[in-house]
């Protein structure tokens, strides 16, 4: 669970959450439903890379790597450590019964460029990848020292180019469990194998997984394509066939869901959207192919009739929770931009009589006005009701600028283009009175 600024930090950190972000009770509750239905909830704090909701404030900018961007965090400062500590200690202040800590540690981007970071390279022996795992062991002993019956997680990207003489001497895995993620519907078997094999010599022999199940297709993705990730998880189970059983400590797979590929990019696929994907990926796993008996399941789950993975056009969108939602996403993607634009684009009437000149000049016949004023009045309607039905439902699971965002991005620039139509001939038609 990746809270960001939806975790109700406090005191010097009070700073980082946002309007609405969860209180301590809501966190209580989400643990407890959790629990309830059999799951354990392991939270994921950023301490190296992906820091852009902490080092986009001004009180913490100067512990930046690079001071024009806040994505990785300056590893040389003791501020940037005491930062660190404390939010790993309010997160688990809230998660009393964790296991276990996901430190994040993936994507550091610019890592080395900061002139701290310069300098230290200069030195002999010193090197981009010593200065990962030097940040990362430190901050994993200080959370151990706090927290000692915690196991330890970090997104293991940063790993991969090392030697393995380097990851054997550095002791990292005496502190961390490296989680591998692939999300790729073509997934290289042979080489994510290799990959293991290196870690696990390297003394890594503890390993989790990390799949999607939404996300990671498209920044600005709307729908979810089962399809591509029922692929990679048939990948991830041939990786698992492929290792000797008798020496793999594999821990566990992590379903991923984004709803952001970072802090500052727009929405990607709502959970409403990604659950029938989530499902099916399930499914996959536990039965070892998208077989007739969980396809079965899933039907029986989701109360759909028809499944259908590999194409985003659906009209049976079952009972779950949330399924109204997706049924209307699934409708404003498939057919708004399309209905609108071969309005503006194709209605000969409106194209000949009230052009990009008649609308400048504010000119219109007010008999060919009959041709296609209906239409366009008619489809502004037709759609703005769709619209208030989608925001009425997401009413309900959204906070307000979660509705707004989702409608500015995916809405509203199909629709402006005809409300604009409308208006100019609005007053177009006034002048002619």
């Amino acid at each position: 669970m990746e809270y960001e600024d939806m975790f109700p930090y406090e005191g010097r950190l009070e700073v980082l959450r946002a309007t609405n972000a969860y209180s301590p009770d809501e966190i209580k509750q989400i643990l407890d439903l959790a629990k309830s239905n059999g799951l354990e909830v392991i939270p994921l704090v950023q301490t190296f890379g992906h820091m852009e909701f902490v080092l986009k404030h001004q009180q913490f900018s100067s512990l930046r790597e690079v001071s024009c961007t806040p994505n990785a965090i300056n590893p040389h400062k003791e501020q940037s450590l005491e930062l660190l500590q404390c939010l790993t200690d309010q997160v688990m202040a809230l998660h009393p019964e964790a296991q276990c800590l996901h430190i994040g540690a993936d994507e550091v981007h610019l890592l080395g460029s900061g002139e701290e970071s310069q300098e230290w390279l200069k030195v002999q022996g010193n090197n981009l990848d010593k200065l990962f795992v030097s940040h990362v062991k430190k901050v994993a002993e200080r959370v151990l020292s706090a927290h000692p019956h915690l196991t330890l997680i970090i997104w293991d990207d940063m790993l991969r180019g090392m030697s393995q003489d380097l990851l054997k001497d550095s002791g990292i895995a005496d502190v961390i469990q490296p989680m591998i993620w692939d999300y790729n519907p073509t997934l290289d078997v042979e080489r994510t194998v290799l990959l293991i094999e290196k870690y696990q010599q390297s003394g890594l022999s503890k390993l989790w997984l990390a799949s999607s199940f939404k996300g990671s297709t498209e920044v600005n993705q709307s729908l979810t394509c089962i399809g591509n990730h029922l692929a990679n998880h048939t990948q991830w189970l041939k990786v698992v066939t492929a290792l000797p059983k008798d020496t793999t400590e594999l821990q566990g797979i992590a379903i991923t869901g984004w709803q952001r590929y970072d802090h500052f990019s727009v929405l990607c696929e709502l959970l409403p959207v990604g659950l029938p994907s989530l499902a099916a990926c399930l499914q996959t796993l536990q039965h070892g192919e998208f077989n007739e008996e969980a396809q079965r399941t899933f039907q029986q789950a989701l109360g759909v009739v028809n499944v259908e993975a590999d194409t985003f056009v659906r009209e049976d969108f079952g009972s779950f929770p949330g399924s109204e939602v997706a049924r209307l996403i699934n409708h404003i993607n498939a057919y708004l931009k399309s209905t609108v634009d071969g309005f503006l684009e194709g209605n000969r009437y409106a194209i000949g009589w009230f052009s990009p000149y008649h609308r400048k000049k504010r000119i219109v016949h007010p008999i060919m006005l009959q041709q296609f004023e209906p239409e366009a009045k008619g489809l502004l309607l037709k759609w703005e009701l769709v619209a208030q039905n989608l925001q009425a439902a997401m009413d309900l699971l959204y906070y307000p600028d979660t509705v707004e965002e989702w409608l500015d991005e995916h809405v509203n620039p199909a629709l402006d283009p005809l409300r604009g139509f409308l208006q100019d001939l609005q007053e177009a038609t006034e002048q002619l009175s």
